[in-house]
């Protein structure tokens, strides 16, 4: 017995040693990164957090700390940069392209839209990394369709991406309660609420949700609309802070960080520190947790309809934890799951892995889903034109219509940041609005050619899809949700 103890206090002892090992390599490694800038190290002390919020807690209250928060940002940050020419394109370079203040309005920060006649209410709370500006297109639909629109900017987001190294998802749970106190009361409590949320943003909307079911302080939503819905992610980011083994150590400030990338979008950080991530794991776990035990204890019939719209690739999120861990709960089947699926032209088939579509036939054929299914696929691997394949809950039947759209000859999938901004957005669209404002760098339509390993920032980053050619296909099904909430008996 004491041979096998010391034995297995030998491998222990070997395993810690290799493991601190590869984590000082680790740390080595990122020392190679682009140097840390003002934007990455700065603390900015007036950031919301979640001890800062109580019952009473108002958005009044909320807005006038984010007041403080830049003109804390303005003068530790903007104030502090260098009018050179390598800051030309960079968001903090004050007065230049890339700008928010001098975009206009700044949609970096928490916004209001107010229609003629309040028929209803919306929350939106945008992903990490993003800002308020990711659902500025749904906030306009929605009022539009006489909805007051609450654009949440959430803590950590919409200033420096080294807001990020500190902050924690609770903070992010605690905003998201304040503003949706602060819509149901501007409604009044007979008028239809609900909340959209997008990446990170859609774990917040369904914690939220099942946290307002059995919760009394908290309104529950009458609809939840859901965009690339941060669901799950890869279970390696549950190890994202083992950095703070080193990274305490000046020597090892980098460490903090998956990557430093030049800050040259003016409404989402391009820099991403492990604790990012983290927070990113452990808002996903509690969420399993609470979606697990609300199963358990029967309660999922009192959920609200959902609708959620997804890439069926996307490198960001676990699209199959949206499916399992979420949807095939539900037992409301007003909710609907709609799937852009990759573009299936013959001409692509050659580059696309030959199995990926695999997992969404095998949805497809399934006869017991709780919810509507509907794909946006191919009419034929002959053609580029795509149809919607439906099937009503608990049923294998597909109904396929023919809709008036196609793919983008260049475009071969959709992805996780494009879902929520339609082609004509003047920062990510792939098409020119003469009448945007917006005058900085493009985009959503940049296509750089050259050597590889040139550029400071990574080529895949600056050909992802930044924008959905679909979209109007999300405004008409919102349009629908709208109508039923709007026609609904009191």
């Amino acid at each position: 017995m004491k041979r096998i103890l010391r034995w297995l206090m030998k491998a222990i002892l070997l395993a810690a040693i290799i493991s601190f090992t590869l984590l000082l390599a680790w740390g080595f490694e990122s020392r190679t990164m682009p140097a840390l800038r003002v934007w990455h190290t700065v603390f900015l002390s007036e950031e919301f957090t979640a001890s800062d919020a109580t019952p009473k807690s108002t958005l009044e209250d909320y807005l006038d700390r984010e007041e403080r928060l830049f003109q804390e940002l303005k003068e530790k940050v903007y104030d502090q940069v260098a009018p050179t020419k390598d800051m030309t394109y960079c968001r903090y370079y004050a007065g230049g392209p890339q700008d928010p203040e001098s975009l206009g309005r700044n949609w970096n920060r928490t916004f209001e839209l107010f229609p003629e006649k309040v028929k209803g209410g919306a929350l939106l709370l945008h992903g990490l990394t993003d800002s308020p500006y990711s659902l500025r297109r749904i906030g306009e639909i929605l009022q539009a369709r006489g909805f007051y629109v609450l654009g949440l900017r959430l803590p950590a987001h919409g200033t420096v991406p080294g807001a990020l190294t500190k902050v924690r998802w609770e903070d992010w749970v605690a905003a998201s309660r304040i503003g949706a106190r602060h819509v149901r009361n501007r409604i009044g409590k007979d008028l239809p609420f609900v909340i959209a949320g997008y990446s990170n943003g859609g774990a917040l909307t369904v914690k939220y949700a099942l946290d307002a079911m059995s919760d009394p302080g908290l309104p529950l939503p009458d609809r939840l609309f859901l965009f690339s819905p941060e669901i799950g992610i890869t279970p390696l980011a549950s190890i994202s802070n083992v950095d703070r083994i080193l990274s305490f150590l000046p020597y090892f400030a980098k460490f903090k960080w998956l990557c430093i990338e030049p800050e040259y979008d003016p409404y989402k950080y391009n820099s991403f520190p492990k604790n990012a991530g983290q927070q990113a794991y452990e808002i996903t776990a509690a969420l399993k947790e609470r979606l697990e035990d609300t199963r358990e204890t029967g309660r999922f019939a009192a959920f609200p309809p959902v609708i959620t719209f997804l890439s069926w690739i996307d490198a960001t999120v676990e699209t199959s934890a949206t499916i399992h861990r979420f949807y095939d709960k539900l037992e409301n089947e007003d909710s609907e799951l709609v799937v852009f699926d990759v573009n299936r032209f013959d001409r692509l088939a050659p580059f696309l892995p030959s199995g990926d579509d695999i997992a969404l036939k095998h949805l497809q054929a399934r006869s017991d889903l709780p919810y509507r299914l509907t794909v946006i696929t191919n009419v034929g691997a002959d053609s580029e034109l795509v149809l919607r394949q439906t099937q009503a809950p608990h049923s294998s039947s597909l109904d396929s219509t023919p809709l008036s759209m196609s793919w983008p000859s260049e475009v071969y999938s959709l992805a996780h940041v494009a879902i929520p901004f339609p082609p004509d957005d003047p920062v990510y669209g792939g098409k020119t609005d003469p009448r945007a404002r917006y005058r900085g760098l493009p985009l959503g339509r940049l296509q750089p050619r050259g050597e590889t390993g040139l550029l400071t920032v990574s080529v895949g980053q600056l050909m992802r899809l930044r924008h959905n050619p679909f979209f109007s296909y999300i405004k008409e099904r919102l349009d629908d949700e709208i109508d039923v909430l709007l026609n609904r008996k009191p």
